[in-house]
């Protein structure tokens, strides 16, 4: 089309609507469709822009746009000498955005003299050109009137091309490769097509968000047995921001198509592909609409369904929220691998334990500001953890205390307003999150684990969760939160007299340690008094008292780099060279999850069974009586029952790694 004074009087005489492509174009790129002559005024450049752009070609054409409109194509394959045969027909009328999504041959409900028409025509246009090797033929087809327009020549292999090769039984790849090799003769009738077939493409995108596209580390890929699979991507591929959508094709055959629609339903309905989003749910209620089945479907219909898939919908992610399970990733602690898991383990297990769920059901972990979540489907939720201000429709609601979150409502965790640094959301049966080495537990620093191994952010989307009735956590058994921490300590595994003075070990347990501000999941810094040390250096180990040859660590081991202690947390390294004098016990280290910079930490010496242990100080037993054993028992309760917990410590009230 040379200007627009040619195309306004070309559209005036194949009356309107009419719709504007690119020469060089394809995939739907640069299309406008013109319902009168301001539209395609409008349209003019900015679709000669588009083109230059991505065609280096600023050339466009009209064409009469046919509403409600069907795309059916011909697969055909030319030796170069002039014999071309033909596949019979393919429908791939349900696209998105002018991009087929689903594709199936053979074209369902075509009258036989269209039929016909399209497979002559697509012969013959291909036989005048001395065509060679695979190519398609695409038409627009007007159901109304029965009539069928030329769309384009695709001179390659097309994505849909398997759905052929299912119905006539032909390898079109091994083909080409035959030909390419001089066998002119690989080209022959292929008989008559059996069945049908229909393929699904599996896209990286966000249906619900007008098909954003989606990327980051797939954490499952798995796809079912029993239909051909074509895709590149399985667990632990990342797909990056450079990238075509399409991440796989799932391919069914069935001996007419109800059969062949059913077994990809089934199909699909087994795909997963975890850690990002894809239109697997929006396919999956395409096959399911009604004129879709009655084979009355256009290039229209998949823009009018919609994805009902369940979300949860990541407003914002908050300072730091990962998906944590418990008791995390176990029996992997000797390679060096930790066990993450919610660092408040007891806020955690409690939350779930109030919505019937079992204790490790996964669950979100919120340190600092917490997220907002939206959520498409009624979910019950409790929020455990430090106290923090939490709504629903900037309605404050309870903690500790199971919510049921309507359709559309949206939860907001604040921050801790005084004591306390996580909060905890669990959802009524868990969140739906892939495994890692038998977790849910995100290890950010691993980059595994959780959704796609990091932290939440916005945009982010997580499945699962439903309505429960559930119980409020009672009081007694919610654990207390306050600025002053009295933690329970076994000695060792490296004290006085080898590594320090008894003197340390005097001021280690009277100290009144400060949480330092540079403190993470990895482990807290606390600041105090600096060790005396019973050595000069560390030998062969390094210069420094505090070095030690390679030792195993125990998470809440307290463990001195040079003369700062530091708590190790789930996500902390297995083994080091640093000496550690005491180690908390695992009953309380759901404290070391609440520890705020600033706040004050006081060690309790008791022995391994958990009874109280003296510490000498000054010759005497310890002096500071408001933090023996049975007062430090009041700061802890059972997670299950209403009594407080006992320093015997019974299995039920703590974790055990």
């Amino acid at each position: 089309m040379p200007d627009l004074a040619e195309a306004l009087s070309q559209a005036a005489l194949i009356g309107y609507p009419v719709m504007l492509k690119a020469t060089g174009g394809g995939g739907g790129i640069g299309m406008s469709a013109c319902h009168s002559p301001a539209e395609l005024t409008e349209a003019w450049d900015r679709v000669q822009r588009v083109a230059a752009a991505s065609f280096s070609s600023a050339g466009v054409f009209l064409e009469r746009l046919v509403e409600h409109a069907r795309h059916v194509e011909v697969q055909v394959f030319g030796d170069g000498e002039g014999k071309v045969v033909t596949f019979g027909d393919r429908d791939c009328s349900l696209q998105r955005r002018n991009q087929k999504v689903l594709e199936e041959a053979p074209a369902p409900d075509l009258p036989d003299h269209i039929r016909t028409q399209l497979a002559s025509s697509a012969r013959e246009l291909c036989i005048s050109v001395g065509y060679r090797s695979a190519g398609t033929v695409e038409f627009v087809y007007d159901a109304t009137r029965e009539e069928a327009y030329f769309l384009e020549v695709n001179t390659r292999l097309q994505v849909e091309h398997p759905v052929t090769e299912e119905i006539y039984g032909v390898d079109l790849v091994a083909w080409m490769l035959r030909l390419a090799r001089g066998e002119s003769d690989v080209v022959r009738d292929p008989g008559t097509p059996r069945g049908h077939a229909v393929e699904a493409r599996v896209y990286a995108e966000d249906p619900s968000r007008e098909h954003r596209p989606s990327a980051g580390l797939l954490t499952r890929v798995e796809f079912p047995e029993g239909v051909r699979v074509d895709g590149w991507v399985e667990t632990g591929t990342e797909v990056t921001t450079s990238y075509d959508p399409m991440l796989a094709k799932v391919i069914a055959y069935g001996s007419d198509r109800a059969e062949a629609l059913r077994r990809l339903d089934e199909a699909l309905a087994r795909t997963r592909v975890d850690g990002i989003e894809t239109n697997l749910g929006l396919v999956r209620a395409a096959l399911a609409q009604p004129d879709f089945r009655a084979a009355a479907h256009s290039t229209a219909t998949l823009a009018t369904i919609t994805d009902p898939t369940p979300r949860i919908e990541i407003v914002s992610g908050g300072t730091l929220t990962t998906v944590q399970d418990w008791p995390g990733r176990t029996g992997y602690w000797q390679v060096g691998v930790p066990p993450c898991g919610p660092m408040d383990d007891l806020s955690f297990r409690l939350g779930n334990r109030a919505l019937g769920n079992e204790e490790g059901h996964p669950g979100l972990e919120c340190t600092l500001q917490g997220p907002t979540l939206r959520f498409t489907h009624a979910t019950t939720v409790c929020v455990s953890g430090a106290p923090a201000q939490v709504t629903v429709n900037s309605t404050p609601v309870a903690q500790w205390k199971p919510v049921t979150v309507s359709a559309g409502s949206v939860l907001e965790i604040g921050a801790p307003a005084e004591h306390g640094l996580r909060t905890y959301v669990l959802v009524a049966g868990g969140l739906d999150v892939p495994g890692f080495l038998g977790s849910a537990s995100t290890f950010t620093l691993g980059r595994f684990g959780g959704h796609g191994g990091r932290a939440l952010r916005t945009g982010d989307v997580l499945h699962g969760g439903t309505v429960a009735q559930g119980t409020a956590v009672p009081l007694a058994d919610r654990p207390v939160f306050g600025a002053v921490w009295d933690v329970a300590a076994v000695e060792g595994p490296h004290a006085a007299p080898e590594f320090f003075t008894e003197d340390d070990i005097r001021d280690f347990y009277a100290a009144e340690w400060k949480v330092h501000f540079n403190s993470a999941r990895t482990g807290v810094r606390l600041v105090g008094p600096k060790p005396r040390w019973a050595r000069t250096d560390g030998g062969e180990a390094g210069l420094h008292p505090s070095n030690i040859h390679d030792t195993p660590y125990s998470v809440g081991a307290v463990d001195y780099t040079g003369d700062m202690p530091v708590l190790l947390g789930p996500d902390g390294p297995s083994l080091g060279g640093f000496v550690c004098p005491a180690t908390v016990i695992s009953q309380q280290r759901w404290k070391l999850g609440q520890f705020r910079p600033g706040d004050t930490v006081r060690f309790v010496p008791v022995h391994v069974d958990g009874s109280p242990r003296p510490a000498i100080v000054d010759g005497g037993i310890l002096a500071r009586t408001e933090t023996s054993p049975s007062a430090a028992a009041a700061t802890t309760t059972s997670s299950s029952n209403s009594a407080p917990c006992s320093w015997t410590w019974p299995s039920a009230c703590g974790s055990t790694r």
